[in-house]
């Protein structure tokens, strides 16, 4: 007791003096991989991987000390904040409240060739890959490894019951004496297919660990309806059974995610874990074609079994025979019998109302899920213009939103950039990062106004791929987003210049204006492209209407 009480008082003279340290707030990815190396869950690893583990990892999938770890967990900065700070500072990792977590000792700082990680650890270099987008697109660009000082993190606010340590897991094992202990991978709710598979799985061993992570892709259906469909589908499985959350952000690496997954799990005290046909595929590349065979992780995890002291338990896909009417391994049920329902389908499933039939989930589950899922004309959604000063953007929003107030009962909001540049961000230049900020600020109140199911309607330049990606992602978790490029050229723009940017950027060269002497990075894949030269504003906005009646979200 007396050594633990001088190890707390230790730990909290180290805080003391966090506030004196150059500060980095972490990202939800950082604070998912501290969390699991604060705890166990990525032992060997006990804090972000140095230059030398790093090159081992990407190249051979191997620690600098020969031991087998296919992931590299890095602590990604930005180039400013890795320029304030040189091997042997000591610096503090926040979470998104400034509260320390962690006082870290700098050892390495290096910047990794982003692209040459991504072929390597992916095995692509494909943005349609969620993990190399991520990294290429997401990840900052330079690397810290270091020593963890002193550490505190939080206790889990949502479903503490269900956030168990590597050891309490092992004890609770141990205290219920199974010898075999199964874990079941899944970032998806758990429906008859998999019921079915995991009773199998039961037969031949003493317990099962229903393991599902906490962070997965951002299209992936929310924590918080997973865990009701998770907690109702223990009810229907064998009493040998414990359900526990992981707070481990996936990756989507296929067969190297697979072998990551078996470590982790081992270091759970799990002997076995179910390896699926295609465990933590990301799906098909952009041309269409899967990124990994079919087969390629559990071959994989095999081939390292061994080593990693946990065994693969391969399961074949089940398929609901409607013949039989019951659910039999793929390859036993011909194929004019055969009957599944895809995550894709389900979801275009759950937007439109449609129900949910019997045989492929269990009521409780569908209820929950029509729940979580309201049909498209019930959700929020955010139109997003971007185009050049002077394209049409304003006046096209103008007058989309007031269109849509009077035909939509969801309320209509209108964030035109100059307004939230003086209302929101008056404090903002022009550089690139305060453009970036402004734009991802808009992002942010849109995502807020699309959550609580209303209509955010966003006019502004938004230059840059790179932030456009960002509010897309983070409002398609809470609705539709549907990005309109106004793509009026530079010329007709200048011929307008409704603002006298235009002239005065010809008369003061040093001002930048953005498509004349400054970037502007047309949208890769917005859902519409409108040109306003010699086309009336009623002509544009039809257009636009018809756009989001096709997508389903008004009549």
């Amino acid at each position: 007791m007396a050594e633990k009480k001088a190890k707390e008082a230790q730990i909290e003279r180290a805080f003391e003096q966090a506030f004196e340290y150059p500060k980095w707030r972490l990202t939800p990815r950082q604070i998912y991989d501290l969390e699991m190396l604060v705890c166990g869950g990525f032992a060997p690893l006990r804090t972000f991987v140095g230059q030398k583990d790093y090159t081992g990892i990407v190249n051979d999938m191997r620690l600098a000390d020969g031991t087998l770890w296919p992931m590299p967990i890095t602590l990604d900065v930005s180039e400013t904040f890795a320029e304030s700070i040189s091997e042997g500072t000591h610096i503090t990792l926040q979470n998104n409240e400034n509260r320390a977590l962690v006082i870290l000792k700098v050892t390495d700082i290096w910047t990794p060739d982003l692209k040459a990680e991504a072929q390597n650890v992916y095995g692509t270099n494909d943005l349609a890959h969620p993990g190399v987008h991520y990294l290429t697109r997401n990840s900052h660009p330079v690397y810290i490894g270091g020593e963890f000082i002193a550490t505190r993190l939080m206790e889990p606010v949502d479903y503490a019951d269900l956030h168990h340590t590597p050891e309490e897991l092992k004890k609770w094992f141990e205290h219920k004496q199974w010898k075999t202990r199964v874990a079941f991978q899944t970032r998806n709710p758990i429906h008859r297919a998999h019921l079915k598979m995991l009773t199998n799985a039961l037969e031949n061993h003493d317990g099962l660990l229903l393991h599902p992570v906490v962070a997965s892709k951002t299209d992936d259906i929310s924590l918080r309806t997973r865990v009701h469909c998770y907690r109702h589908i223990v009810q229907r499985l064998p009493d040998e059974t414990k359900l526990a959350l992981l707070p481990l952000a996936m990756r989507m690496a296929g067969p190297k995610e697979a072998l990551w997954h078996g470590l982790v799990r081992k270091n759970y005290g799990c002997t076995h874990m179910i390896i699926g046909r295609d465990h933590a595929g990301p799906g098909v590349d952009s041309q269409g074609q899967p990124f990994y065979g079919e087969y390629d992780a559990i071959d994989l995890f095999e081939k390292h079994s061994d080593e990693m002291g946990i065994r693969a338990i391969p399961f074949e896909c089940m398929v609901y025979n409607e013949k039989i009417q019951e659910y039999v391994p793929e390859h036993k049920c011909p194929p004019e019998h055969k009957r599944v329902i895809s995550g894709t389908k389900l979801r275009h499933m759950l937007a439109h109302n449609e129900p949910i039939p019997d045989w492929f989930t269990y009521p409780e589950i569908a209820a929950t899920l029509q729940k979580a899922y309201p049909p498209l004309l019930q959700r929020g959604f955010t139109v997003f213009f971007t185009g050049l000063s002077g394209a049409g953007k304003s006046t096209l929003a103008h007058s989309l939103a007031n269109e849509m107030m009077e035909s939509d009962d969801r309320i209509v909001s209108l964030l035109d950039g100059d307004e939230v540049r003086t209302n929101l961000s008056s404090e903002l230049g022009f550089s690139q990062a305060h453009r970036s900020l402004n734009v991802r600020r808009i992002g942010y109140v849109s995502s807020l106004l699309t959550k609580t199911g209303g209509i955010a309607v966003c006019s502004l330049i938004a230059p840059y791929n790179i932030d456009r990606l960002h509010n897309r992602e983070l409002i398609s978790q809470s609705g539709g987003y549907i990005e309109v490029h106004v793509n009026t050229s530079v010329e007709v723009c200048a011929e307008r210049d409704t603002k006298g940017y235009y002239k005065y950027a010809r008369e003061h060269k040093d001002f930048l204006l953005t498509g004349v002497n400054d970037t502007y990075e047309s949208p890769v894949h917005p859902e519409l492209v409108i040109d306003t030269a010699g086309v009336s504003v009623e002509e544009c906005v039809d257009k636009i209407l018809d756009k989001i009646r096709s997508l389903g979200y008004i009549n």
